[in-house]
Protein backbone atom coordinates (compact mmCIF):
# COMPACT_ATOMS: atom_id res chain seq x y z
CA UNK A 1 0.00 0.00 0.00
CA UNK A 2 1.46 3.31 -1.12
CA UNK A 3 0.04 6.93 -0.27
CA UNK A 4 -0.17 9.69 -1.73
CA UNK A 5 -0.07 13.73 0.16
CA UNK A 6 -3.00 16.03 0.06
CA UNK A 7 -2.91 17.83 -3.08
CA UNK A 8 -0.22 16.12 -5.21
CA UNK A 9 -0.15 13.34 -7.67
CA UNK A 10 1.69 10.49 -9.10
CA UNK A 11 2.62 8.00 -12.19
CA UNK A 12 2.41 4.10 -11.55
CA UNK A 13 3.56 1.63 -14.29
CA UNK A 14 0.78 -1.36 -14.81
CA UNK A 15 1.06 -4.13 -17.05
CA UNK A 16 -1.73 -5.87 -18.62
CA UNK A 17 -3.60 -7.76 -16.58
CA UNK A 18 -2.48 -6.07 -13.20
CA UNK A 19 -4.96 -4.30 -10.71
CA UNK A 20 -5.01 -1.24 -8.71
CA UNK A 21 -7.22 -0.45 -6.25
CA UNK A 22 -8.05 3.61 -5.26
CA UNK A 23 -8.86 3.69 -1.14
CA UNK A 24 -10.09 6.83 0.37
CA UNK A 25 -8.70 6.05 3.83
CA UNK A 26 -10.18 8.78 5.95
CA UNK A 27 -13.49 9.54 3.74
CA UNK A 28 -14.25 12.72 1.08
CA UNK A 29 -10.88 12.77 -0.57
CA UNK A 30 -11.41 12.63 -4.55
CA UNK A 31 -8.26 11.22 -6.73
CA UNK A 32 -8.13 11.76 -10.44
CA UNK A 33 -6.72 9.06 -12.32
CA UNK A 34 -5.74 9.25 -16.36
CA UNK A 35 -4.52 6.65 -17.91
CA UNK A 36 -1.94 6.49 -21.13
CA UNK A 37 -0.90 3.67 -23.00
CA UNK A 38 2.73 2.84 -22.31
CA UNK A 39 3.30 1.82 -26.29
CA UNK A 40 2.09 5.34 -27.72
CA UNK A 41 1.53 8.34 -24.98
CA UNK A 42 -0.23 9.47 -27.93
CA UNK A 43 -3.32 7.00 -26.84
CA UNK A 44 -4.96 8.19 -23.55
CA UNK A 45 -8.29 7.93 -21.38
CA UNK A 46 -11.29 9.26 -23.00
CA UNK A 47 -14.33 9.99 -21.51
CA UNK A 48 -16.35 10.60 -24.96
CA UNK A 49 -15.19 6.82 -26.06
CA UNK A 50 -16.17 5.37 -22.24
CA UNK A 51 -19.53 6.94 -22.68
CA UNK A 52 -20.48 5.81 -26.03
CA UNK A 53 -19.53 2.72 -25.80
CA UNK A 54 -20.30 1.62 -22.39
CA UNK A 55 -23.58 3.58 -23.10
CA UNK A 56 -23.83 5.59 -19.71
CA UNK A 57 -22.53 8.02 -17.79
CA UNK A 58 -22.82 6.37 -14.33
CA UNK A 59 -19.48 4.27 -14.45
CA UNK A 60 -19.26 1.09 -11.70
CA UNK A 61 -18.08 -2.46 -11.56
CA UNK A 62 -18.33 -4.15 -14.83
CA UNK A 63 -18.21 -0.90 -16.96
CA UNK A 64 -14.56 -0.23 -19.05
CA UNK A 65 -12.78 2.92 -19.66
CA UNK A 66 -11.91 3.52 -22.87
CA UNK A 67 -8.67 5.40 -24.82
CA UNK A 68 -9.11 7.57 -27.39
CA UNK A 69 -8.29 4.93 -30.28
CA UNK A 70 -11.18 3.00 -29.16
CA UNK A 71 -9.35 0.31 -26.84
CA UNK A 72 -10.30 -1.00 -23.26
CA UNK A 73 -7.70 0.69 -20.71
CA UNK A 74 -9.04 -0.54 -17.77
CA UNK A 75 -12.14 -2.43 -16.08
CA UNK A 76 -13.73 -1.81 -12.75
CA UNK A 77 -13.47 -5.02 -10.73
CA UNK A 78 -15.04 -3.99 -8.08
CA UNK A 79 -15.90 -0.96 -6.64
CA UNK A 80 -17.60 0.50 -3.14
CA UNK A 81 -17.99 4.49 -3.82
CA UNK A 82 -21.04 5.80 -4.32
CA UNK A 83 -20.55 8.14 -7.31
CA UNK A 84 -17.62 8.67 -9.21
CA UNK A 85 -17.30 11.87 -12.18
CA UNK A 86 -16.15 11.98 -15.48
CA UNK A 87 -17.64 15.18 -17.15
CA UNK A 88 -15.30 17.75 -15.51
CA UNK A 89 -11.57 18.17 -16.10
CA UNK A 90 -8.56 18.24 -13.89
CA UNK A 91 -8.64 21.08 -11.63
CA UNK A 92 -5.82 23.80 -12.78
CA UNK A 93 -4.66 27.38 -11.69
CA UNK A 94 -7.22 28.49 -14.31
CA UNK A 95 -9.58 26.55 -11.94
CA UNK A 96 -8.72 28.37 -8.73
CA UNK A 97 -8.32 31.86 -10.36
CA UNK A 98 -12.23 31.47 -11.92
CA UNK A 99 -13.84 29.34 -9.13
CA UNK A 100 -11.76 30.66 -5.91
CA UNK A 101 -10.67 33.66 -6.59
CA UNK A 102 -9.92 34.33 -2.87
CA UNK A 103 -7.85 31.45 -2.53
CA UNK A 104 -4.34 30.84 -3.08
CA UNK A 105 -3.95 29.55 -6.34
CA UNK A 106 -2.64 26.10 -6.58
CA UNK A 107 -1.17 24.34 -9.76
CA UNK A 108 -4.22 21.48 -8.82
CA UNK A 109 -4.88 17.81 -10.33
CA UNK A 110 -3.50 19.19 -14.25
CA UNK A 111 -0.43 20.34 -12.50
CA UNK A 112 0.51 17.13 -10.28
CA UNK A 113 -0.77 14.77 -13.58
CA UNK A 114 1.64 16.78 -15.98
CA UNK A 115 4.34 16.36 -14.03
CA UNK A 116 4.03 13.17 -12.67
CA UNK A 117 3.45 12.13 -17.05
CA UNK A 118 5.90 14.55 -18.53
CA UNK A 119 8.54 11.11 -18.00
CA UNK A 120 6.20 9.07 -20.08
CA UNK A 121 6.11 11.63 -23.03
CA UNK A 122 2.39 13.47 -22.43
CA UNK A 123 2.58 17.06 -22.51
CA UNK A 124 -0.07 19.25 -20.66
CA UNK A 125 -2.13 19.92 -23.82
CA UNK A 126 -2.37 16.00 -24.12
CA UNK A 127 -4.35 15.61 -20.52
CA UNK A 128 -7.88 15.05 -21.36
CA UNK A 129 -10.41 14.66 -18.83
CA UNK A 130 -9.34 12.51 -16.20
CA UNK A 131 -11.71 9.88 -14.07
CA UNK A 132 -12.75 11.37 -10.98
CA UNK A 133 -12.84 8.52 -8.59
CA UNK A 134 -15.06 9.19 -5.84
CA UNK A 135 -15.98 12.72 -6.99
CA UNK A 136 -19.49 13.50 -6.37
CA UNK A 137 -21.38 16.01 -9.62
CA UNK A 138 -25.27 15.30 -9.67
CA UNK A 139 -26.63 16.54 -12.55
CA UNK A 140 -29.68 18.02 -11.78
CA UNK A 141 -33.16 17.37 -14.28
CA UNK A 142 -32.77 20.92 -16.59
CA UNK A 143 -29.19 19.62 -17.06
CA UNK A 144 -27.53 21.85 -14.51
CA UNK A 145 -24.33 20.18 -12.46
CA UNK A 146 -22.66 20.38 -9.02
CA UNK A 147 -19.65 20.11 -7.05
CA UNK A 148 -20.90 18.27 -3.99
CA UNK A 149 -18.61 17.08 -1.18
CA UNK A 150 -18.10 13.53 -1.83
CA UNK A 151 -20.26 10.18 -0.49
CA UNK A 152 -16.44 8.18 0.30
CA UNK A 153 -15.94 7.17 3.78
CA UNK A 154 -13.22 6.10 5.09
CA UNK A 155 -12.06 3.07 3.19
CA UNK A 156 -13.99 3.40 0.33
CA UNK A 157 -12.32 1.63 -2.55
CA UNK A 158 -12.35 1.05 -6.74
CA UNK A 159 -10.39 -1.83 -8.09
CA UNK A 160 -9.65 -2.06 -11.65
CA UNK A 161 -7.37 -3.98 -13.89
CA UNK A 162 -5.39 -2.86 -16.59
CA UNK A 163 -6.53 -3.98 -20.00
CA UNK A 164 -3.11 -3.11 -21.74
CA UNK A 165 0.51 -1.93 -20.44
CA UNK A 166 -0.37 0.99 -18.92
CA UNK A 167 1.26 4.22 -16.82
CA UNK A 168 -1.33 5.56 -14.44
CA UNK A 169 -1.13 9.08 -13.25
CA UNK A 170 -2.83 9.54 -10.09
CA UNK A 171 -4.06 12.18 -7.67
CA UNK A 172 -5.18 13.65 -3.94
CA UNK A 173 -7.47 15.98 -5.56
CA UNK A 174 -6.25 19.88 -4.81
CA UNK A 175 -10.07 21.57 -5.40
CA UNK A 176 -11.89 22.71 -2.43
CA UNK A 177 -15.43 21.93 -3.84
CA UNK A 178 -14.27 18.39 -4.84
CA UNK A 179 -13.23 17.68 -1.53
CA UNK A 180 -15.83 19.34 0.51
CA UNK A 181 -13.54 21.97 1.16
CA UNK A 182 -10.83 19.50 2.99
CA UNK A 183 -7.54 18.09 1.34
CA UNK A 184 -6.64 14.36 2.61
CA UNK A 185 -4.47 11.49 1.36
CA UNK A 186 -5.37 8.73 -1.33
CA UNK A 187 -3.59 5.06 -1.02
CA UNK A 188 -3.28 2.72 -3.97
CA UNK A 189 -2.14 -0.60 -4.20
CA UNK A 190 -0.82 -2.66 -7.25
CA UNK A 191 -1.81 -6.30 -7.19
CA UNK A 192 -1.05 -9.02 -9.93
Amino acid sequence: MKRIAPRTGTAIELSKGQELTVIDPEGGQVSDLLTVSRADPREILSNGRTFDYEERIILTTGARLWSNRSNPMLTILEDTALAHDFLLTPCSEDTFRHFYPDKPVHRGCFGNLAEALKPYGVAPDDIPTAFNVFMNVPVAENGVISVDPPQSQGGTFTRFRAEMDLVIGLTACAAYASNGGTFKPIDYDVSD
